[in-house]
């Protein structure tokens, strides 16, 4: 920190500001701000002693008075609310923490407010609101498939539509499970876990049973949709990067009158064999303009996790960037053209490896065989 540019300033927040939702318990959220800005934060009432860097004391008191003006405004602030909002703030020197975080996602059975904490996450809200179709593209851990969930639990509750509909294509990360025992439900469970957990996390575990069981809340796999026109209804297909061309086209014609639909994937995680094609990755180009379909793309920026999962992201990303330069070839090499190949014996089979495949040498045989002649 250089001497030169230290400064200090004095913050006086409002008397109604709520000291201990603002500074957190132990001063967590001061702590959190200190961490960011490298700056040290003394609070002494609501007179609040900023020291540090001009232009990090700017941002924390930035920082500081927008999550007052939050509080003061009735949403609540969280640990995981003030590290989003600090990272925003040290990001952009512009950012508006109130536009983002005071758009609350009303689920109320459980008294709960669900909002987006980073601007990629804003600007997807606004695009399920505003667009019949939309796609959330982005790593792991950006709440592509909560806040999608999020907002169709919501729309049951107004009644905004009859029913929500949840899929995701059965396939394993990678692995080959085999055999799995039981009864239809039981087989594809696994696959959809992580659909119950979004929605046990907006509604208590008895509602969500007599929702099921009332038909408002459908759980299948993708191969079950063909056949189907879904009316009325708010539809998510999740891990969208592991169905096929063909299942992503039918999954997309299924979307009936007064629906919505979303579909979350990431596109560097596919699980599907080498000779399937991602209909997630092709859709991109084939929708691209066309009316009502929106398309939302999130980075590391938007991740929500543990501070890692940002980082891992950002790694391998560099890594994959420095594995495809390596894999370039050199302009004397892309000029050059494939070494020859020496010509092969009759009585030895020699592969060449710029070719698809050696001519057979067996023993007796003609070379070159039926006349063609091979161009060595």
């Amino acid at each position: 920190m250089s001497e030169a540019t230290e400064i200090t300033r004095r913050l006086s927040l409002a008397p109604d500001v709520d000291l201990g939702d603002l500074l957190g318990r132990n001063d967590d959220h001061l702590r959190t701000l200190e961490s960011e800005f490298d700056v040290r934060i003394v609070a002494r009432g609501h007179d609040i002693m900023l020291k540090g860097e001009e232009r990090q004391v700017r941002r924390a008191e930035r920082a500081l008075t927008q999550l007052a003006e939050l509080l003061r405004s009735g949403a609540p602030l969280r640990g995981g609310e003030v590290r989003a909002a600090v990272k925003m703030v040290a990001e952009d020197d512009e950012a508006d923490l109130k536009a983002v975080f005071s758009d609350a996602i009303a689920v109320p059975s459980r008294k709960k407010w669900i909002t987006p904490k980073t601007k990629g996450q804003k600007t997807y809200v606004d695009a399920i609101r505003g667009h019949d179709m939309v796609f959330g593209i982005g790593p792991a851990g950006t709440g592509k498939s909560f806040l999608a969930v999020a907002m169709a639990v919501s729309a049951l509750m107004k009644r905004e539509v009859a029913r929500i509909v949840l899929t995701r294509p059965a396939v394993e990360a990678g692995e080959r499970l085999g055999f799995l025992p039981g009864d239809l439900y039981e087989k594809v469970h696994p696959y959809l876990r992580p659909l119950y957990d979004a929605l046990y996390d907006m509604l208590e575990y008895e509602k969500v049973g007599a929702l099921m069981e009332k038909g408002a809340i459908e759980i299948a796999p993708l191969a079950y949709m063909r056949g189907r026109t879904l009316n009325d209804a708010f539809i998510i297909l999740d891990e969208a990067q592991n169905s096929t061309t063909e299942q992503m086209k039918m999954f997309l014609t299924r979307l009936g009158f007064n629906s919505k639909m979303v579909i979350t994937g990431d596109i560097t995680q596919v699980d599907l064999p080498a000779s399937r094609h991602s209909g997630l990755i092709g859709v991109q180009s084939i929708l691209k303009g066309v009316p009502g379909v929106a398309f939302v793309y999130f980075d590391e920026h938007d991740v929500v996790r543990h501070r890692l999962v940002s980082a891992i992201i950002r790694a391998y990303g560099d890594h994959e960037a420095r594995t495809a330069a390596a894999r370039m070839p050199r302009a004397d090499e892309a000029t050059a053209g494939p070494p020859r190949c020496r010509r092969p014996s009759r009585t030895a089979s020699v592969a060449c490896p710029y070719r698809p495949r050696a001519w057979p040498g067996r023993p007796g045989a003609r070379w070159p065989p039926s006349g063609a002649r091979p161009a060595w």
